[in-house]
């Protein structure tokens, strides 16, 4: 089987942004520089799912996702935050940990799957500690690239 989503080493980082506006914003910008993607339709994305409701998923993690053109398979981004930011989280928590996917838009239940797959990484207490603890940006990606090759096997 396939690893899920593609995560490259350049769409890892840690950040100091303070609200979900701008947390939106960065995520975008990374997508479109890391992946070749058109920037504008990125946040476009990202911010019509968002309208319907937040992504907020809870325990202190945020997982926006959107269905876009010009992917072939779907793709990850992961901000870790500095200090927390209201994200209108389920649980009313605020959140530190951002994943993001984008999948292409005909993709049908590969999205999905992929978001479940990160839903079960940061459900995972061990991994929500990991990722938490985790002090710069090659950890946190070797703990998301490690865990998505693990569950892909």
């Amino acid at each position: 089987m396939n690893v899920i989503f593609k995560l490259l080493p350049e769409a890892v980082w840690v950040d100091d942004l303070h609200d979900k506006r701008s947390i939106i914003e960065a995520l975008a910008t990374r997508f479109a520089k890391v992946y070749s993607l058109d920037r504008t339709a990125v946040l476009e994305g990202l911010e019509e799912r968002e309208a319907l409701g937040s992504t907020g998923f809870g325990r202190s993690v945020a997982l926006p996702h959107a269905r876009i053109d010009g992917l072939a398979r779907p793709v990850a981004a992961l901000l870790k935050l500095e200090s927390s930011v209201d994200f209108d989280a389920a649980d009313n928590m605020p959140v530190d940990i951002v994943i993001g996917l984008l999948s292409p838009t005909n993709s049908g239940a590969t999205h999905l799957h992929a978001l479940a797959a990160l839903s079960r990484m940061v459900r995972d207490e061990d991994m929500h500690r990991a990722l938490t603890e985790a002090q710069d940006t090659e950890a946190l990606y070797a703990l998301l690239t490690n865990a998505s090759d693990r569950d892909a096997a």
